[in-house]
């Protein structure tokens, strides 16, 4: 029997690890560059590897938010839809759904309210901005929360596991929310390989893996 390798991606985490390590917001071609590392890696640990084929690569994300909001400090509408961050969102999810053997799975993004941006918040940590300095309409940025995702991540392990249709599973992820579904995905046979990226991984998701390999 052939051996089938199915790729699992929890996107927000991917696009966070990349953004951090390349200073930017990432490139279609460094996720491609990532599928293929983690197939190349897989291959060199299956007893076989002369036939181990890509089943496919599930991609998990949440379409962007699109509404619009009052910022509460001065009462500037924000339409999201028209934001940077939007637009290379969307741009991002547009070309990983025109890549070969990749599915994308999406989850629903949902505003959770608005929280101070990160530049204030370590400048209030470190001691370089005082507390008594009055919060402006430009230190807060909104929050957003993707819905349904970790769910999908979990439904597909499963289902590839249940119904035989891989032999092995990579998931990245650094999310301990996955765990009941590595834990399943073993008892059935298939061999589940971790990859946090370079991240280390919680102890619980390692336990709960075959290997570690990124």
């Amino acid at each position: 029997m052939n051996q089938r390798l199915a790729i699992l991606v929890d996107g927000d985490y991917m696009k966070i690890r990349l953004t951090t390590r390349a200073k930017r917001f990432p490139k279609v071609r460094a996720f491609v560059a990532e599928w293929d590392r983690i197939y190349d890696v897989v291959k060199t640990k299956v007893p076989r590897p002369e036939t181990l084929q890509l089943y496919r690569v599930f991609y998990y994300t949440a379409e962007p938010f699109s509404g619009s909001r009052k910022n509460p400090l001065d009462g500037q509408l924000v339409p999201f839809s028209t934001t940077d961050p939007y637009k290379r969102n969307k741009t991002l999810i547009a070309a990983l759904k025109r890549q070969d053997d990749v599915a994308v799975r999406e989850g629903e993004m949902q505003f959770q309210g608005w929280e101070l941006s990160r530049g204030v918040t370590k400048r209030l940590m470190d001691g370089t901005r005082s507390a008594s300095q009055p919060i402006t309409a430009a230190d807060i940025r909104p929050s957003f929360r993707q819905k349904g995702v970790d769910m999908r991540i979990g439904l597909d392990i499963a289902t590839l596991a249940l119904k035989r249709l891989v032999t092995d599973v990579a998931v990245v992820t650094g999310d301990l929310d996955m765990v009941p579904a590595l834990k399943l995905a073993r008892r059935e046979g298939l061999r589940v390989y971790l990859d946090t990226l370079g991240a280390g991984g919680r102890v619980q998701l390692r336990i709960h893996s075959d290997q570690v390999i990124g």
